[in-house]
């Protein structure tokens, strides 16, 4: 409707949404793969991650009436593939083979410029743009009213959030974080993060209280690295693991006047959390009650196929007690992932009796463009070709979580 009352309009869409469906992408809601959401839409132009600059990029070549071509962090649909643009299979191509979905699966990646061929037309990604420190720096420094409609009060809690960094290289197969904000850290200054704070304490809502301070996990804070782009930060023995950023920040924010608490509420990755003590006994000052961490899985089967292990949550469990004696652990728990078979449930509950304070027990959910929507889809692990079992019909996945309260704990059955 609006092309047609204003022809020469520019339609604009980003989001996560648009971010993880800018590829053909297998569709959970409608249970079949979809073309890039650009066509669909037929938008001019798809903003992806954090669209900061990308937004004043192109405002800024729309008052000049300059091309949208090129812009870092964008996806167009152009009739020629450009020379420096590395193509991926095409939309016809993943649709009628499963093995060339798993193909372009791997392929995906925010740090290079990619083509797919959808019809007689291409789908453009320019590669993500790299934000600096000194740009979100800029971007958390503008001024902000943080009031939030009363009809939106369940946003309350990210009125007084602040947000320390972007990216995540946990590399979590099930998670979009990476898809979206890119898969290495970049940190705020710890001056911006103060003065943020400082002009939290100045606003007529604020209570002394700063509900989360963190990012998607909120340890990760002074981990950026650009050494490489292997994408197995985790492991790799050049990433500053000591936290010493983190803490000192930590210290300061909780000096400012005016300040009576910050929470940490972002939740903490406890196998990096292990590497620095002295952050271990500080998370004492910024929770309350307990503390929330997601071994997700234990199954050694599921949690390959997840990208994640649990080998450090029993050091992280006995250095948590050692230092904070009067709070607790609460965990978040995964079934009906790819591989989750009535064996990796049982190995799921018994874990579940021996740890007994669990938070919530999720169905696993495909999210477009991650690697386990991707086995969900065609039951295979992309890596390896191999097949993967796979609890399709959401009667399955209930009944995975059902025995799992059953099995694991009496008291949860109530929540049934």
């Amino acid at each position: 409707k609006v092309k047609e009352y204003f022809k020469t309009s520019k339609i604009i869409i980003g989001g996560i949404e648009a971010s993880l469906r800018r590829f053909a992408h297998y569709d959970y809601w409608d249970n079949k793969l979809r073309r890039s959401i650009l066509f669909d839409s037929r938008a001019d132009i798809l903003v992806y991650g954090n669209g900061e600059w990308q937004i004043v990029e192109i405002a800024k070549r729309l008052q000049e009436d300059k091309s949208l071509e090129g812009i870092e962090g964008t996806c167009i649909i152009s009739k020629e593939l450009p020379k420096n643009f590395k193509e991926i299979p095409s939309f016809d191509e993943v649709i009628k083979d499963k093995k060339v979905f798993c193909k372009m699966q791997l392929m995906f990646s925010n740090n290079k410029s990619l083509a797919q061929k959808t019809g007689d037309r291409y789908l453009l990604q320019n590669k993500m743009h790299d934000y600096t420190t000194e740009e979100l720096d800029y971007v958390y420094g503008l001024d902000y009213s943080r009031m939030i409609p009363l009809k939106f009060r369940e946003l309350r809690m990210a009125q007084f959030s602040v947000v320390t960094h972007r990216g995540c290289i946990g590399g979590c197969n099930f998670c979009s974080i990476s898809l979206h904000q890119g898969d290495r850290v970049i940190s705020r200054s710890e001056k911006s993060i103060l003065d943020e704070v400082k002009r939290l304490t100045k606003h007529k809502q604020f209570k002394g209280f700063v509900d989360d301070l963190g990012g998607p996990s909120a340890n990760m804070y002074g981990m950026d690295c650009v050494k490489c782009v292997s994408g197995k930060c985790m492991v790799c023995n050049k990433l500053d693991k000591s936290h010493s950023r983190l803490v000192s920040l930590l210290r300061k924010v909780r000096k400012v006047q005016g300040v009576e608490k910050v929470f940490v509420r972002s939740g903490i990755r406890y196998d990096l959390a292990v590497e620095s003590e002295e952050y271990v006994k500080e998370l004492s000052h910024h929770i309350s009650g307990c503390l929330k961490v997601a071994p997700e899985h234990f199954s050694d089967n599921v949690l390959k196929l997840m990208n994640k292990k649990n080998s450090k949550l029993y050091e992280f469990t006995k250095l948590f007690e050692k230092h904070n004696k009067d709070y607790s652990l609460k965990y978040y728990l995964m079934t009906g992932h790819p591989g989750s078979t009535l064996r990796e449930v049982g190995d799921l509950a018994r874990m579940m009796a021996k740890l007994g304070d669990i938070e919530s027990i999720q169905l696993f959910t495909p999210t477009p463009m991650t690697v386990s929507t991707c086995m969900y889809y065609t039951g295979l692990n992309p890596y390896t070709l191999e097949k993967v079992y796979v609890p399709y019909t959401y009667n399955e996945k209930k009944k995975q979580k059902a025995l799992l309260y059953k099995w694991g704990n009496d008291d949860y059955k109530k929540k049934l």
